[in-house]
């Protein structure tokens, strides 16, 4: 693994947004708190998500995440967009995440595959699909690591 990539997601919690949450004890702040008993839960339903706003420009280049099993999205749309403000979302990539307890890691595509040249200033995780019946999502950990411009 590249050493020289730096965490992309920022610790001012306005700076992190979620589709739902199933109750207080799993909110948001969970998904950045570095705590590994604490979690985010969404509530039911499909196409949850999280909406996360870098603090410059960026290049991704690599998720980190660890799911609950039985609670994963395995299947996630990665998109991007260069405005924070009023982003306007184009569809960079896909990751599918096994249903499992442990940390999985994506490599993300770094060519002018979908991703404008400048970096982007946003960037959406969809779990269109979820092993849970009810499709909640349950993430421990969430790492999105790359480059700032």
């Amino acid at each position: 693994m590249d050493n020289s990539y730096v965490s992309l997601i920022s610790t001012n919690p306005q700076d992190v947004k979620v589709s739902s949450t199933l109750e207080k004890s799993t909110g948001k702040k969970h998904l950045t708190d570095n705590n590994p008993e604490t979690c985010w839960t969404s509530r039911q339903g499909p196409a949850q998500y999280i909406h996360l706003t870098f603090e410059k420009r960026a290049i991704p280049k690599r998720i980190v995440i660890i799911f609950q099993g039985g609670f994963v999205g395995t299947k996630c749309r990665v998109e991007v967009s260069e405005s924070s403000g009023r982003p306007e979302w184009q569809t960079w990539t896909y990751i599918h995440p096994e249903d499992a307890n442990r940390r999985q890691t994506f490599d993300l595509i770094t060519n002018s595959d979908g991703l404008p040249g400048e970096g982007i200033q946003s960037m959406k995780l969809v779990f269109e699909e979820s092993s849970d019946f009810y499709g909640r999502i349950t993430i421990y950990e969430l790492k999105i690591e790359g480059v700032l411009l």
